[in-house]
């Protein structure tokens, strides 16, 4: 799963990044495209795995992981509207979601490019320039569409055309494409396009330290972007990179003073992950307990082929014993005996904190 962090030049981009990785990361030249992205592998926490953890004291222990890409700064000229460069366009067109942070703390020695802070105006201003870019690629297939069908028509160009058609209206509405309600057969006809406004969103307002305490009324001012598949997180991007330069004893002294609960930066990241509809099984044994990451509506074969493609091949059966159940009783022979292991077939959908084995033949 791959995250795509954007955002106006002082939003705090970066910092969030290094907050999110631990990372120093160079952003000299870091502007309009002109350098590779940073990326990094981010753990999602998970106090499931660890309670698996501390019962079977494996020699290894894996979580799930979120993949998150800091990309270039974007624009914020009103001359060149539209105008993302070719590396920014390849670097974002490929991640799973995209993450906007925007600007909401106030500090007089960094100066907003548009002069003055206003988190709705800078996200409309983001989403605007994504919808040009999609308007582009919808304009241009459709005119070849056309020449195609004045020569040929069928079917499946016509039923492209008219989806076409209709995304090219909702985005002349500014209206972002994942608001539309699609069939499984219409998102499978566009997904190669990688349309921006089609793909989940995650916004984050950089606050203040003192607004910490009370994130409700920062998400309330923002409530028109509470639309689907979007999510808004809070966060202090420069406080949580200062924690992330403590220990863990440090940093637990620090969020007690600043009544921090959890670490936002573990708030980020499970909101990442459950964006995009993902959910974790476990497998759990003396070598290792590990989390694998599926997509909500997976089925028992398919996901034992995320372990190895040999294990969905000759996939034959999937013990299943949920977290909560096997929590209760700390051992698997125990949840067999107690009839809460059970036996699942090829049509199972495997549900998230399922602990599973397969059974299987090569």
């Amino acid at each position: 799963m791959k995250i795509g962090i954007v955002g106006l030049p002082q939003s705090g981009k970066t910092t969030l990044f290094s907050a999110l990785t631990g990372q120093q990361v160079d952003i000299e030249g870091f502007v309009g495209g002109k350098k590779d992205a940073h990326q990094a592998i981010v753990k999602v926490p998970d106090d499931r795995l660890e309670q698996l953890n501390e019962i079977y004291k494996p020699k290894k222990k894996t979580l799930a992981t979120v993949d998150y890409v800091d990309l270039s700064g974007l624009g914020t000229s009103t001359q060149k509207k539209g105008a993302f460069s070719d590396q920014f366009l390849a670097q974002i067109r490929i991640v799973d979601a995209i993450l906007i942070i925007v600007r909401v703390f106030k500090n007089a020695q960094v100066i907003h490019p548009l002069e003055t802070i206003d988190p709705g105006r800078d996200l409309d201003h983001v989403q605007a320039e994504f919808i040009l870019a999609d308007l582009s690629i919808i304009e241009n297939r459709m005119d070849r569409l056309e020449r195609q069908m004045k020569s040929k028509k069928n079917e499946q160009d016509m039923r492209e055309f008219e989806l076409l058609q209709r995304f090219k209206d909702a985005l002349e509405n500014e209206i972002p494409l994942r608001q539309l309600e699609l069939s499984s057969n219409e998102e499978l006809m566009v997904r190669g396009y990688q349309f921006l406004t089609l793909k989940p969103l995650l916004i984050v307002p950089n606050i203040d330290e003192d607004q910490i305490s009370d994130t409700e009324a920062v998400i309330n001012d923002l409530s028109e972007w509470q639309e689907p598949q979007t999510r808004l997180v809070p966060i202090s991007a420069q406080i949580e990179m200062e924690m992330q330069q403590l220990s863990e004893s440090e940093a637990e002294v620090f969020r007690d003073d600043l009544g921090i609960t959890h670490s936002a930066m573990d708030v980020l990241i499970r909101a990442s992950y459950d964006l995009l509809g993902l959910n974790s099984f476990f497998t759990v044994g003396e070598d290792e307990v590990r989390a694998w990451t599926v997509r909500n509506g997976t089925k028992a074969p398919e996901a034992a082929g995320e372990i190895h493609s040999d294990i969905e091949r000759g996939f034959i059966r999937a013990e299943v014993v949920h977290y909560d159940e096997f929590i209760k009783r700390k051992s698997l022979a125990v949840c067999r005996t107690d009839g809460v292991l059970r036996l699942e077939g090829r049509e199972y959908t495997v549900s998230d904190g399922d602990i599973i084995n397969f059974r299987f033949a090569v």
